[in-house]
C-alpha cells in the first residue's frame, strides 16, 4: 500500500450537536451506553456422499454426530433439502424446524452472491469465467437468487443486487467484463521483483562473487543458501506489499457478504478471485530452502477473517481459479524463474481456495473447472442436510470447531469447520468497514456530505473541510447531567485514482445539547480530514452504538 495513505486524521473545528430522540426524559446521572447480546443459531449445511461419490438421502437427526471444540452437542435444527426440496418431517421426538423455517414439500432456493476480483484478475482470463457464468444463468431455479459485487483495490461496487431475472443478472455481467481489471499491475509488481532477485542471482554467480565471507571461512553459494533462515530484505518489502494487498481483498469480501444483507434460502458465495498465495514466504522461496521463521503472515492468519464470517453468516464458498494454466510463454512470472518454481507458485495460489472452501465447506474450482463455477455450485448445493445448534455466545472473539460425522459405515461427510463468537467491537467494526468499502449498507441512512477547499500542507498533506448532515432518525439521544447526550462513533476511509486505500480509524463522538432535537431533521457536523496524498474518493460512516444504526456518505474528491 502506498506510504501517502497510511492514515487518515481528523480535526473538529465547529460542532452543531443534537441527536435525536423519540422520547424526552428527565436527565440522569448514569450513562446507559451498553452491550446487546442476541441469541444465534449456526447452521451447518451438511454434504454427505457414499464410497463412489453418489449422495445419499434420507438420513435423520441420529445418523449424525455433532461436535464443537470436541464435545457432542445436540442438533437443535434438522432439514434434508432433496433436489431443491425440504422433504417429510423426521419421526416424532426429533427436531423439525430447519434454520430455513421451511415447511416439508416446499421447495428451497440458493442465494448466490459474485464477488469479482478486478484488483488480481486480468480481463481476458476473468471474462472467460464471466461468459462462462451468464452462459449458465438458466440453470438457476425459480426460488434461487443472485446478486453481483465487484472490488478494484479500493471500492466495492454493487453490479446487481438481488434477483432471480436472468436478463437483469446478464447485463450486469456484460457491464463486469467491460470494467478494467488491474492484475496487469500485479503482475508488473511481480515482475520487477523477480528481475532484481535475477540481476541480484547474476552478481553473486559472476567470478569472484560466488563466495561469501564469514569471517573465519568462506562459504559458497549453496551453503550460504542452506544457513541463510531468513528472508532477504527485498522479499521482506515485496512481500509485505502483497500481503496488504491480500489483506484489502479480503477485507473486501467479507464488506460483501455483510453488505448483502439476509438473503434467504442457502448462502453460496462464487469467489472469481486472482493470485492470493496462502505462504507467501513459500511462494517468494519457489523451490528454493523454506525457512521455519515466519517474517511474513501466513494464509491462514489473512484469510481466517474471510472464512470466519462466511462461517457465522452461513455462506459456504467456492472459490474459483480465475488465472488458470499459465504457460511458459503467457506466464507473468517467467522472466528468472524455473519451472519448479511456477509449479511452485500455482500450488501456492491453488492452496488458499483449497483453504476457503475447506473451511466453509465448498469446492475449489481449478484449471478447466473455472469456466463451470455455476454448474458446479448448483449441482453441489441441490441436494444436502441442514443441521443447526445454538451455542453459548460469549462475544469473545474466539474460534470454535465444528466436526460433523455420519453414525453410519462408508459414508462421507463435508461440513464447515469452524464457526467465531464474534464480540460485538468486532462486529461493530466489520459493520461500519462494509459500509465505508460500499459506500452504504442494506438499512443504513443516507447522509448529505459538502467539502469544502482542499488545503494544501507540508509534506503531501491534504486537508479537506467536510460538512456532515447526521440524520436525526437515525441517531439516539439520553438525558445526562441536564444535557441531551448522544456518544457516537465517527470513521472514514480515503482512496486515490490507483486504488490506494487509507486506513480508517475510529474517532469518538460525544456531543451534547440543552435542548433536543426535532425528528426528521439533520445535524450539521463539520470536521477537517487530513490525507496523505491526493485522495480521490471519500466515504464516511457514523455510527449510534446505542441503536447500532449507521449513517453514510460517499463524494469524489476533485
Amino acid at each position: 500500500m502506498s506510504p501517502l495513505y497510511r492514515a487518515l486524521s481528523y480535526t473538529i473545528l465547529v460542532l452543531f450537536v443534537l441527536p435525536a430522540s423519540a422520547q424526552q426524559a428527565s436527565p440522569a446521572d448514569t450513562e446507559p451506553f451498553g452491550e446487546v447480546i442476541d441469541v444465534r443459531v449456526v447452521n451447518v449445511e451438511v454434504v454427505v456422499t457414499d464410497r463412489d461419490g453418489n449422495r445419499v438421502s434420507d438420513l435423520k437427526p441420529g445418523d449424525f454426530r455433532l461436535k464443537v471444540d470436541g464435545k457432542d452437542v445436540p442438533i437443535d435444527f434438522f432439514t434434508e433439502v432433496r433436489d431443491r426440496q425440504a422433504v417429510a418431517a423426521p419421526a416424532e421426538g426429533e427436531p423439525v424446524a430447519g434454520p430455513a423455517s421451511v415447511a416439508p414439500g416446499e421447495p428451497v432456493g440458493t442465494s448466490y452472491l459474485v464477488f469479482i476480483d478486478d484488483y488480481f484478475t486480468i480481463p481476458p482470463r476473468r471474462n472467460e469465467v464471466l461468459k462462462a457464468l451468464a452462459a449458465d444463468l438458466p440453470r438457476l431455479g425459480p426460488q434461487d437468487r443472485m446478486a453481483i459485487v465487484s472490488f478494484d483495490g479500493a471500492r466495492l461496487t454493487r453490479l446487481s443486487g438481488w434477483t432471480s431475472s436472468a436478463g437483469e443478472l446478464g447485463q450486469a455481467l456484460d457491464k463486469a467484463a467491460s470494467v478494467p481489471a488491474r492484475g496487469i499491475d500485479r503482475i508488473t509488481e511481480l515482475r520487477s521483483y523477480l528481475q532484481s532477485e535475477q540481476l541480484l542471482s547474476d552478481v553473486i554467480d559472476q567470478p569472484g562473487g560466488n563466495t561469501v565471507s564469514t569471517g573465519a571461512t568462506q562459504l559458497d553459494p549453496i551453503n550460504q543458501r542452506a544457513l541463510n533462515v531468513g528472508l532477504s530484505q527485498q522479499q521482506v518489502t515485496y512481500g509485505k506489499t502483497l500481503a496488504g494487498q491480500i489483506e484489502i481483498g479480503v477485507s473486501a469480501v467479507v464488506s460483501a457478504m455483510r453488505g448483502a444483507g439476509s438473503p434467504p434460502g442457502r448462502k453460496v458465495l462464487l469467489l472469481l478471485a486472482g493470485s492470493w498465495p496462502f505462504s507467501i514466504q513459500s511462494f517468494l522461496a519457489g523451490d528454493g530452502l523454506v525457512s521455519s521463521s515466519r517474517q511474513l503472515p501466513d494464509g491462514e492468519q489473512l484469510l481466517r477473517p474471510l472464512t470466519s464470517t462466511a462461517n457465522l453468516l452461513g455462506y459456504t464458498i467456492y472459490p474459483v481459479d480465475v488465472p488458470g494454466v499459465e504457460t511458459e510463454a503467457a506466464s507473468a512470472d517467467s522472466f528468472g524463474s524455473s519451472g519448479m518454481d511456477r509449479v511452485a507458485r500455482e500450488q501456492e495460489n491453488h492452496g488458499t481456495l483449497e483453504f476457503l472452501a475447506k473451511e466453509t465447506g465448498g469446492r475449489p474450482l481449478f484449471n478447466t473447472s473455472r469456466t463451470a463455477v455455476l454448474e458446479t455450485a448448483e449441482a453441489d448445493t441441490r441436494s444436502y442436510y441442514w443441521l443447526g445448534f445454538t451455542p453459548s455466545w460469549q462475544r469473545n472473539d474466539k474460534r470454535h470447531t465444528i466436526e460433523v460425522d455420519s453414525l453410519r459405515p462408508g459414508l462421507q461427510v463435508r461440513a464447515r469447520t469452524n464457526f467465531l463468537d464474534l464480540s460485538r467491537n468486532a462486529e461493530v467494526a466489520m459493520m461500519v468497514e462494509s459500509a465505508l468499502m460500499l459506500g452504504n449498507l442494506p438499512g443504513a441512512t443516507a447522509m448529505p456530505i459538502r467539502l469544502g477547499t482542499l488545503e494544501r500542507k507540508k509534506k503531501g498533506e491534504v486537508r479537506i473541510p467536510v460538512t456532515l448532515g447526521l440524520p436525526v432518525d437515525a441517531l439516539t439521544v439520553v438525558p445526562i447531567d441536564g444535557k441531551y447526550t448522544a456518544k457516537l462513533e465517527l470513521r472514514a476511509a480515503a482512496a486515490d485514482i490507483k486504488g490506494n486505500r487509507s486506513l480508517v480509524p475510529m474517532v469518538p463522538l460525544t456531543l451534547s445539547s440543552d435542548k433536543p432535537p426535532k425528528p426528521g431533521g439533520y445535524v450539521r457536523y463539520d470536521t477537517k480530514i487530513t490525507v496523505h496524498g491526493d485522495v480521490s474518493h471519500l466515504v464516511v460512516a457514523v455510527y449510534d452504538p446505542l441503536s447500532g444504526k449507521i449513517s453514510t456518505a460517499e463524494v469524489d474528491v476533485q
